[in-house]
C-alpha cells in the first residue's frame, strides 16, 4: 500500500510554515528521500506523519496510508514504524526482550512470541543473542536489532530519521542495504530523512528537497 502526503505543512504555533505545502506519494517497496538544511523541518515532517507532532506545532493537509486517512488518528493506530539516529534499546531488558517489546499484540502465546523473536534475531545475524545485554552490542548489531524490533510490530510504512548517520563509513553501507532490502521485501513504502547524498543514491528513489 502507498503512503500519500497531501498538501502537508507544519508551523510553530503563531509562526510561519517550516516548508511549502508538500504533496507526494511513496509507493510500496519504494524509498523516497527527504533532504534539506538543518532546521527546515525534516524530522518534524516525520513526526507529523507518525502522529508524534509536538504540541508546539500545528499541521495542515492530509496523510493517507493504503487509502486510509491517518490525519487525526493517534500514533498507535497508524501502523507506521520509525527508526532514529540512535538505536535506543531498554538497558534493563535483554536483547530478545527488547525485540519482544515491538511484537504485534495479535501474536499470542509465550512460545509463539519467543519463536518470532528468535526468527528475527536469526534474520539479523544475531542468533543466540536473546539473553545478551544490549550494552554489549556493536553499532551495527544494535541497528539490525532495532530494525527487527520495528518490523516485528508489522508496520505498513517505515520512516527513517537519519538512522545511518552515527555508523562508520564501512558499516553504514552494510546497514543501509540491510534496512532497504528488508523494507522492500515486505513492500513497505519508506520515507528517509538524511543529509548524506550517498544515502539518497543508495535509496534509488525520488529525492524531495525541503
Amino acid at each position: 500500500m502507498a503512503l500519500q502526503i497531501e498538501a502537508l505543512t507544519i508551523s510553530p504555533r503563531g509562526g510561519p510554515a517550516l516548508f511549502a505545502p508538500l504533496t507526494l506519494t511513496v509507493a510500496p517497496a519504494a524509498v523516497v528521500t527527504v533532504m534539506g538544511p538543518s532546521g527546515v523541518g525534516k524530522s518534524t515532517l516525520l513526526d507529523a506523519i507518525a502522529g508524534h507532532l509536538a504540541p508546539g506545532f500545528v499541521q495542515s493537509g492530509r496523510i493517507w496510508l493504503g487509502g486510509r486517512d491517518l490525519t487525526t488518528l493517534p500514533a498507535e493506530a497508524r501502523g507506521i514504524g520509525m527508526m532514529f539516529q540512535d538505536a535506543v534499546m531498554f538497558g534493563h531488558l535483554s536483547v530478545g526482550d527488547n525485540l519482544a517489546f515491538g511484537l504485534t499484540a495479535a501474536l499470542r502465546g509465550r512460545a509463539a512470541r519467543r519463536a518470532a523473536v528468535e526468527a528475527a534475531l536469526q534474520t539479523a545475524g544475531l542468533a543466540g543473542f536473546y539473553n545478551r545485554d544490549p550494552a554489549t552490542l556493536s553499532g551495527g548489531q544494535r541497528a539490525r536489532a532495532a530494525l527487527m524490533r520495528t518490523l516485528l510490530a508489522e508496520p505498513q510504512a517505515l520512516l527513517l530519521d537519519e538512522p545511518f548517520s552515527r555508523l562508520d563509513a564501512g558499516l553504514r553501507a552494510e546497514i543501509r542495504s540491510f534496512v532497504f532490502d528488508h523494507a522492500r521485501a515486505r513492500a513497505l513504502p519508506v520515507l528517509l530523512v538524511t543529509h548524506d547524498g550517498e544515502d539518497a543514491a543508495a535509496a534509488a528513489g525520488p529525492v524531495v528537497q525541503l
